[in-house]
């Protein structure tokens, strides 16, 4: 290799180093990743990329608990995760969906096989600030095998070989692809229950909803709340104005996902289906919230809105 340039001698290292590395520490077996909370029936894969590891793990819903079916290699962003403005090379980190397929036919070879746009920035992204478009799951150019752990300019990008392996489980609009930074692995049984605790939050904001209970129906929102065009105060006018005013309210709850935010301090992402019936309104839509755990403990909203 003493005629190879500097800088592709220390990639092929970095790459070497990482692969090694997960060749002799694996991820924990039976654990799951603590961001993968609750996965939707209509959910059958999910993904998850530690990017410390430079890592992939694809994972199938087996009747509500993901079951691992294979991990891979991947490279993130030259300047790693943590993506904030347009064009510092960073790879996000966060909760995301993808949004479709790119034939190959219609990219550059640098592309590869095609590519898995995801909805960076999302809704949470747009409340920081963050800025950049263009994110992409993708493949390697005809003459790379691989590339080397930091190499993207935000993409997260695998072999074309992997890249058609894991395509026939991508789901648009429902495979959830998280970025982390690093998977925080938990027990089965730790998983089971956070999933209950998580699942009593939703289904209390529910109850208190069809109670009429502006008042109770409120202390499930943060006062650093913000979404369907208002802030904590007009939303909560609003509320106490139209709840006591209905004969009665009736809301049903499907296709529930949960997944707690990476890189954010207790930040969850729920997702269902919502089925509202008042005396005067009858109404469905995705809806997707993001609760927060406030100073006091509690967990409350701070975000939501319609998906569909």
């Amino acid at each position: 290799m003493s005629s190879a340039p500097y800088q592709q001698i220390v990639a092929l290292r970095e790459e070497a180093q990482a692969r090694w590395r997960h060749y002799l520490s694996p991820s924990a077996q039976n654990k799951l990743p603590s961001s993968l909370v609750k996965l939707s029936a209509e959910q059958l894969y999910a993904i998850v990329v530690d990017m410390k590891t430079s890592r992939l793990y694809l994972y199938k819903n087996h009747k509500g608990e993901p079951r691992l079916l294979e991990d891979f290699y991947v490279t993130i962003g030259k300047n790693g995760g943590g993506k904030y403005i347009e064009g510092d090379q960073k790879t996000p980190v966060g909760v995301y969906f993808i949004t479709g397929f790119i034939k190959p036919e219609e990219l550059p070879d640098l592309y590869g096989d095609g590519a898995f746009p995801i909805d960076y920035p999302n809704a949470w992204d747009q409340r920081q600030g963050r800025t950049g478009y263009g994110i992409w799951l993708h493949g390697t150019p005809s003459t790379t095998f691989s590339r080397p752990p930091r190499d993207s300019n935000g993409c997260v990008i695998v072999s074309n070989r992997d890249l058609n392996t894991i395509a026939p489980y991508m789901q648009t609009s429902k495979t959830p692809v998280i970025l982390a930074d690093s998977i925080n692995w938990i027990s089965i049984d730790e998983w089971k229950t956070r999933q209950s605790q998580f699942d009593s939050y939703v289904e209390q904001w529910r109850r208190d909803w069809e109670s009429r209970d502006a008042d109770l129906y409120l202390s499930h929102y943060s006062r650093q709340y913000s979404g369907l065009g208002k802030d904590y105060e007009s939303w909560a006018a609003y509320k106490r104005r139209v709840n006591p005013a209905k004969r009665f309210i009736k809301v049903d709850i499907s296709e529930q996902s949960m997944f707690l935010y990476p890189g954010e301090e207790a930040l969850l992402v729920v997702t269902f289906a919502q089925d509202y019936v008042s005396d005067n309104i009858k109404r469905r839509f995705i809806k997707r919230q993001y609760w927060q755990k406030d100073k006091d403990g509690q967990w409350r909203i701070v975000y939501e809105g319609s998906v569909s």
